[in-house]
């Protein structure tokens, strides 16, 4: 979406469905963040802490989740973004990103309008992994 297309409340993203979890992403997002919890890739030391196998690392959805909003209202665009953990997700959950339009307001800054955006990371259990929001600042409308 560009910002000269029309936006309202409601106006939903397209979905991205992500390929299945491994535990070769969550180590791959481990050496990329530095972040080497062995919960997340070693199965003894999983069971060892009470879960039946490694879990995804929480802020692997959260930074996909982020490009998938930066992709869908441009990345120039993000004023405000946050997230909030609801359930863990596994190896060979599929998770699917949306996003929908929940406040626009166009007394911001003159030739603006805010965007307020709530997503959601969902896994195929229809379990929400994440839920986020999000605010944009794009140019008012026949402005852009």
């Amino acid at each position: 979406m560009t910002a000269a297309q029309a936006i309202s409340v409601g106006t939903e993203a397209e979905p991205y469905i992500a390929k299945p979890l491994t535990i070769t992403d969550f180590v791959r997002y481990q050496g990329a963040a530095g972040d080497f919890n062995p919960i997340h890739h070693d199965h003894g030391k999983a069971t060892a802490a009470g879960f039946e196998q490694p879990f995804a690392v929480g802020m692997l959805a959260a930074g996909v989740l982020g490009g998938f909003a930066a992709g869908w209202l441009g990345a120039e665009n993000i004023r405000r973004y946050r997230i909030r953990f609801a359930e863990q997700a596994w190896p060979g959950d599929v998770l699917t990103y949306t996003g929908v339009v929940t406040d626009v307001r166009t007394d911001a800054a003159p030739g603006t309008r805010e965007i307020d955006v709530e997503l959601t990371v969902t896994r195929q259990t229809g379990g929400v992994h994440l839920r986020g929001w999000a605010t944009f600042v794009l140019p008012a409308e026949g402005d852009a």
